[in-house]
């Protein structure tokens, strides 16, 4: 498996995520990023999706470079590193959620999390042509149990429901968007300070998202609530900040491929908290569906078992 040269973070903020065992790092990105589905529903209902991602993206990246400066991280990129940062905020942040937020309007939350979570299958061949991951049976094996998890915990709230194909078209270009994302930081991410890289691509984002943020949207639709306020802390400090600093590490030490697998969790999480925050109705028989996922995501990020020297091809 061939995978870009990254380096790993050596920052105080960094270091202490390099830390974090793998599974509870794991458990810790699958919460946060499933969280962030059921938490813009309630951030779009006073704030519109784009004006709501720009000032997002632009605090997080503000935070998160102002941290490192004070912090005394250094904060000079070359023009390289500051060019391919911004073309990861752009498709990692700026398109895939844009273009999720504008969609997530005019279809169920239930079909956003499906098409979001098939991430994987789209990743895998991706990244057997551009990275030069090999394909295994082991992994094709866990990728159709991860769509079968994933069909069966979505099927009941899809069914009788009606989903406007404008939105489903917006949902399908941000799962474009994020595939892509993915290939792009593990082929030409450079080396460096992850915390730093990630609060670049943050602020890249918004400026990438500022001027749609405008010509689309108005102002005068803001409506300043508690719920808005704490919505919008909430996504910055806990998703912008600390889930994709989470979801770019975990990145740089699994192939694209074993990383974008954890995607499969996201729709049994995903109505867990649309059921918690939103009143969505959650069957029971849906959460079965997370066993097939789990085992999914066991047999595609499992390392495989070294050869014996004596072993003959």
């Amino acid at each position: 498996m061939r995978t870009a040269n990254l380096a790993l973070p050596t920052s105080a903020p960094s270091l202490l995520v390099s830390r974090i065992p793998l599974p509870l790092m794991v458990a810790a990105f699958c919460l946060l990023w499933a969280s962030a589905f059921s938490v813009a529903k309630l951030a779009i209902a006073d704030c519109p999706p784009l004006l709501l991602l720009m000032t997002r993206f632009l605090l997080a990246g503000m935070l998160m470079l102002g941290a490192a400066a004070i912090c005394g991280m250094k904060l000079t990129l070359s023009r390289r590193d500051w060019l391919v940062f911004a073309a990861l905020g752009v498709a990692n942040q700026a398109a895939y959620l844009g273009l999720s937020y504008v969609g997530i309007q005019s279809v169920s939350s239930g079909l956003v999390a499906l098409v979001i979570s098939s991430n994987p299958v789209l990743t895998v061949m991706m990244a057997a042509v551009f990275l030069g991951e090999r394909m295994t049976w082991r992994r094709a094996a866990g990728l159709l149990l991860g769509i079968g998890g994933v069909a069966f915990v979505v099927e009941s709230h899809l069914s009788g429901s009606v989903e406007h194909a404008a939105g489903i078209a917006f949902t399908i270009a941000a799962l474009i968007a994020m595939a892509g994302g993915t290939i792009l930081f593990k082929k030409f991410a450079p080396k460096g300070e992850l915390w730093i890289g990630t609060g670049a691509q943050s602020l890249s984002a918004g400026v990438a998202l500022l001027p749609f943020a405008f010509a689309f949207e108005s102002v005068s639709d803001v409506v300043p609530t508690w719920r808005l306020l704490t919505a919008l802390a909430y996504l910055i400090v806990f998703v912008s900040v600390a889930a994709y600093l989470l979801w770019f590490y975990l990145l740089t030490v699994s192939g694209a491929t074993a990383a974008s697998s954890y995607h499969f969790m996201m729709p049994p999480l995903g109505m867990l908290f649309g059921w918690l925050l939103l009143g969505e109705h959650v069957a029971p028989a849906d959460l079965a569906g997370i066993v097939p996922v789990a085992i999914g995501i066991y047999l595609v990020t499992r390392p495989a078992a070294p050869q014996s020297k004596t072993s003959r091809a």
